[in-house]
Order: C-alpha cells, then sequence, then structure tokens
C-alpha cells in the first residue's frame, strides 16, 4: 500500500510560489527569470509593491535607468502579474487542494522530480499534486504515452497494449487525460494495477475533459494527478501546448501514438528530443492521416518502437534488451547444411529414383541415399519402390514457404 505523502509546511517561499502560479502563466519564462533574479517572495513583493525588491541586474538590454524593476519584459505582461498577483489568495488555494488530500510542491521539497530543472526559466513555479505515491520516484521510472484525440481503434489499442505491458513491467505511465490516445494509456496501466500520472492543464480539481471526470478521479486514488495551475483554474488552448513541455521534461522518453502533422503530441515528442530525453513512435497505416505526424518523426531521429520491451531497452538500464524478432522456427530450419540440400533436390510431385535426385544435388548417389533415408527416419520424405518423395506435410509446407497454396 502506497504511503500517501504529507503536505509540506506552509512557508513564505512555498505561499509565494502558489501565489505565483496564479500570477504567470505556465512556462512564462520572462516571470522565471525574474523569480531567478529577485526570489519567490521578492519577485511578488516587488509586483505587489513596486520598489521594495533589490535592483534588477544592469548591462545589455536590462538597463533599468527609468526605473524598471523588470527590464526586457514588456509593460503589458507586467501590468497583467501586477493586476493577477493582486488577487491571488495563496492560502486558501493552499487549503482547497489540501482539502482533496494534495499538496503543493516547490523546487527543494524531497518530492520534487528533479529533472523538472531541464527546462530552465521555463520551470513550473510549483506543482498542484493529487494522489498517494511519490511523484520524484515516480517520475525517475516513466514513460510517456501521447497521441490523437480522435484516434482510431487500432490507435487505442495499441495505446491500451503499451501502457498495460509497461506497467506490468513496474514503469508509470505518464499521459494528459485527454480523449482518444491519453485516456487509453491511462486506463491500459489501470487495468494491470500499475501506475500512472496525469497531468493537467487545468486545477486539479477541474477535471477535464467533463467525460473523463471519473477516470481522473480513479487516477487520482491509485496514481497521481498534477497540474502547474491552481485550484478552479480552467484549461486554454495554449495551456495545453505549454503543458505538453512538462510531460516531456518528467518522464525518461515519450512515445507518440498516432498523430496528425499537425498536433500536440509532436510538440511533446519534440521537447522531449530538445531535453535530450528519448523520443519513439509507433508506425501505423501509410495511408492513413493519423499516422502521418508519427511517420514524419519516424523520418527524423525519433526511434520505431511496436511494443514495451523495445521502449524499456531505449529508456531502461543496460542490458534490458527486447528479445530478437524473428519467424517461426521450422522443422526444417534445424536440418544440417547437406540434408537441407538434398531436401531441395526432391521434386514436389512423383516418387524420384536416388539418382536423379542426386543429380539435382549436386552429390554422390551413396551420399545422397543417407541423407534420403536420415529424412525419412525425420518424416520429411517416403520411399515408393525405387524412388522418393515429399510427404504431404513437407510438400504443403515447401509450397507455403514459395508462396504457393
Amino acid at each position: 500500500m502506497t504511503t500517501r505523502p504529507d503536505p509540506p509546511a506552509p512557508t513564505d517561499e512555498r505561499l509565494a510560489r502558489a501565489a505565483l502560479t496564479r500570477t504567470a502563466e505556465p512556462g512564462d519564462e520572462h516571470a522565471g527569470r525574474w523569480l531567478r533574479h529577485y526570489g519567490a517572495t521578492g519577485f511578488l513583493r516587488e509586483l505587489l509593491h513596486p520598489g521594495t525588491a533589490r535592483p534588477a541586474p544592469s548591462g545589455p538590454g536590462t538597463s533599468r535607468s527609468d526605473g524598471d524593476p523588470f527590464p526586457g519584459t514588456g509593460p503589458r505582461r507586467v501590468a497583467s502579474w501586477r493586476l493577477r498577483a493582486a488577487t491571488a489568495e495563496p492560502a486558501r488555494d493552499l487549503d482547497t487542494v489540501h482539502a482533496l488530500g494534495g499538496r503543493f510542491l516547490i523546487p527543494g521539497d524531497t518530492e520534487w522530480p528533479s529533472q523538472l530543472d531541464d527546462l530552465g526559466d521555463a520551470r513550473p513555479l510549483g506543482l498542484w499534486v493529487r494522489g498517494p505515491a511519490d511523484l520524484r520516484t515516480w517520475a525517475l521510472r516513466s514513460v510517456a504515452l501521447v497521441g490523437a484525440r480522435a484516434c482510431t481503434p487500432y490507435g487505442a489499442h495499441t495505446a491500451t497494449g503499451l501502457a498495460t505491458d509497461l506497467a506490468r513491467k513496474g514503469w508509470v505511465v505518464v499521459s494528459g487525460a485527454a480523449y482518444g490516445i491519453d485516456g487509453a494509456a491511462h486506463r491500459g496501466a489501470l487495468a494491470a494495477d500499475g501506475a500512472t500520472v496525469a497531468v493537467l492543464a487545468c486545477g486539479v480539481d477541474t477535471p477535464y475533459p467533463r467525460g473523463h471526470d471519473r477516470l481522473i478521479r480513479r487516477i487520482a486514488e491509485q496514481g497521481l494527478v498534477i497540474g502547474e495551475l491552481p485550484p478552479r483554474s480552467h484549461p486554454t488552448p495554449s495551456r495545453f501546448i505549454l503543458r505538453n513541455r512538462l510531460i516531456a521534461a518528467l518522464t525518461r522518453g515519450t512515445v507518440v501514438v498516432e498523430a496528425q502533422h499537425r498536433s500536440g503530441s509532436l510538440v511533446t515528442a519534440r521537447a522531449a528530443a530538445r531535453l535530450g530525453r528519448h523520443t519513439m513512435g509507433v508506425p501505423g497505416p501509410v495511408a492513413s492521416a493519423l499516422s502521418a505526424g508519427v511517420h514524419e518523426l519516424l523520418r527524423g531521429d525519433a526511434t520505431l518502437v511496436t511494443d514495451a520491451d523495445e521502449i524499456v531497452e531505449l529508456v531502461g538500464d543496460m542490458g534490458q534488451l527486447a528479445p530478437p524478432r524473428r519467424g517461426p522456427v521450422l522443422p526444417r530450419d534445424l536440418l544440417a547444411p547437406a540434408t537441407a540440400h538434398v531436401l531441395e533436390a526432391v521434386p514436389a510431385r512423383g516418387p524420384t529414383p536416388t539418382t536423379a535426385i542426386a543429380r539435382r544435388a549436386g552429390t554422390t548417389p551413396d551420399a545422397t541415399l543417407a541423407k534420403l533415408y536420415e529424412l525419412h527416419s525425420l518424416g520429411f520424405v517416403e520411399r515408393h519402390g525405387e524412388g522418393w518423395r515429399l510427404t504431404n506435410t513437407t510438400t504443403r509446407a515447401s509450397n507455403a514457404r514459395r508462396g504457393g497454396t
């Protein structure tokens, strides 16, 4: 049974970051820059009480001769920050998420996934989390499965199977809780009693899409539901796109199952590639528009994968190799080369004398006869008077190998 982590204690830093998640949009690198310079409490203080924070740096592009505390950042953006900061109620937001059994994580917490730091100034200001598991531990062994919302039955079946098999191998399946491939991935992991994380583009108390309300609640009970936006926040198109960078950074690799040329799933995959994560794609029918985006990735640096073993070979530890792929081993494949050569010389129709078979095989009659008796004992040929012929089973197998009927 997974122990639910205790909510971190409220601090000035935590309260400030909670307020800033309501102030700046996810992935706002301007906000990340000033957060890095002023610190969370200083940045918020400067927004609420201009002129009270320590000076901004000087230098090319950062001159503050006019007293601007945010040189290089547009006045409209700063005005929006100030307006939002003035109405933020971080204590109320923390109470809301705690009432749901959740918590608000910030950099420096033991549960904070350090790989998110790879995002630089676009790193989340904090993460709102619901669910019993430890996010940092789960993120260390996680794979993103993403794809088209309007997926085909083939795509849904493939995503479900991949997620189920990954979960059975002890991997955490991360996706965005959307319709289509995302939902199939989450359900596949849950069906195996496995671990799954839903990354939302809204508040963790605001199920979206509404048709996945029950699914998201189940993920919150068995897995984790996370997001950058505070409670009661609603999704927007830009928030979905920015959410994808979080999925890419959080996981060790991203698998795309069905995607058109213009797809948010491709945004996730390209973000993963920029961050040095593995990028993978599952091929589909060449005539399907939902395969076009995946095939475009595969023509680049993405790796083609078809099952969980091939995914784990990329993202897992050294030596976790996928089994070799080969066709079925037929009985004749086990014959010694000389014996197999004689078998190939036996005609499919009518008994044939040993001497004729020897000529076709390019060997002596005595050597051919010895091999024919060996083949007879193995059930490949039968004798009719002075001649030899293939058994019915061998004839059918030979026709199948040649593409006959």
